[in-house]
Formats: C-alpha cells, sequence, structure tokens
C-alpha cells in the first residue's frame, strides 16, 4: 500500500492552513497563546476548550 502525498498530508495540510491560521489570530486578538490551536485539533478537547474559551474572561479585554 503506498500512500501518496495529495493522498495523506497535502489534505492535512490544507485543514491546518484554513482552520488554524484564523483561529490563531482570534486567539491572538483575545490575548491568549497562539499555541492553544493545537487544541483546536483534538477531538472533544476542542469542543471544552471553546466553551472555556466563551466564557473567560479575555485578557485583551481586562487591559482596556
Amino acid at each position: 500500500m503506498e500512500m501518496n502525498i495529495f493522498g495523506g498530508l497535502l489534505p492535512l495540510l490544507i485543514t491546518l492552513i484554513v482552520a488554524g491560521v484564523p483561529i490563531a489570530f482570534i486567539l491572538k486578538k483575545a490575548g491568549y497563546s497562539q499555541w492553544l490551536v493545537i487544541l483546536a485539533f483534538i477531538p472533544l478537547v476542542n469542543l471544552i476548550a471553546l466553551w472555556v474559551f466563551a466564557f473567560a474572561n479575555w485578557p485583551a479585554l481586562q487591559k482596556r
């Protein structure tokens, strides 16, 4: 079984760019580390992180 780049890595890379870049910018604007974007790609953890993010006090808003 041979897997070429179009069947494996390319769709993963496209998904990471299309979803990951905007999420990283949102996290940065909210005052959080952009490394939290990793949580968006872990099943079930992404839902928990979304709820925590939605109801947490954002550091960027506290600076105002």
